[in-house]
């Protein structure tokens, strides 16, 4: 039971292994692996030796150490012009006056059902949207199974939010890696590991 593992959605556990004994030669580059795994249903894991599965996967693919500081350093850039849009929109929004507001009085949804900020779909200004589709394709190109086959994206492949575009960034966290639940990135990050 100690060793059970559950999983109540759909999500992804992303973790990095940086080798420290092999030292590359100088013709090749440094190379760390990216583990994976995944579940496509709700799961239950209470006995390791009897489990057996159709909707958990798992992998690992072996990336440029040089790629993956290089990406990180995009998507916080992509992060901060995310974050300013947010703050732009936000100062809109309070300058709504007074009298609009008591009208929509009784639209107000219930606490609960407020969506977090960080969950609000953001819309991307033209620079802000060239630069998604730039880091994404990058994205995509590491993670492809063929990454030759690789096209750069026309459109985003997720609802951008605050909190996906922060998920993408920890995603290339070699020192705690992390988990992405079901979702619109999710399932983009799922096709391109398939």
């Amino acid at each position: 039971e100690s060793r059970a593992a559950s999983a109540s959605n759909k999500e992804i556990n992303i973790q990095w292994y940086i080798p420290s004994v092999a030292k590359p030669s100088n013709n090749t580059e440094t190379k760390v692996l990216l583990l994976y795994a995944y579940n496509t249903n709700p799961v239950k894991i209470s006995n390791i030796k009897i489990f057996s599965s159709m909707s958990v996967f798992s992998g690992h693919l072996w990336i440029p150490l040089a790629r993956i500081i290089s990406i990180r350093e995009k998507l916080s850039y992509l992060k901060e012009q995310v974050e300013i849009l947010m703050e732009g929109s936000k100062s809109f929004s309070t300058s709504v006056p007074a009298s609009f507001l008591e009208q929509s009085e009784t639209l107000k949804l219930s606490p609960s059902s407020k969506p977090k900020m960080s969950d609000v779909k953001v819309d991307l200004d033209e620079k802000t949207e060239e630069i998604a589709k730039r880091c994404l394709s990058e994205v995509k190109a590491l993670l492809s199974v063929v990454p030759a086959l690789s096209s750069p994206l026309t459109k985003i492949p997720f609802d951008v939010t605050l909190q996906s575009i922060t998920n993408l960034e920890d995603m290339f966290d070699l020192a705690n890696g992390c988990i992405i639940t079901e979702g619109s990135l999710f399932n983009w990050i799922i096709s391109l590991l398939h």
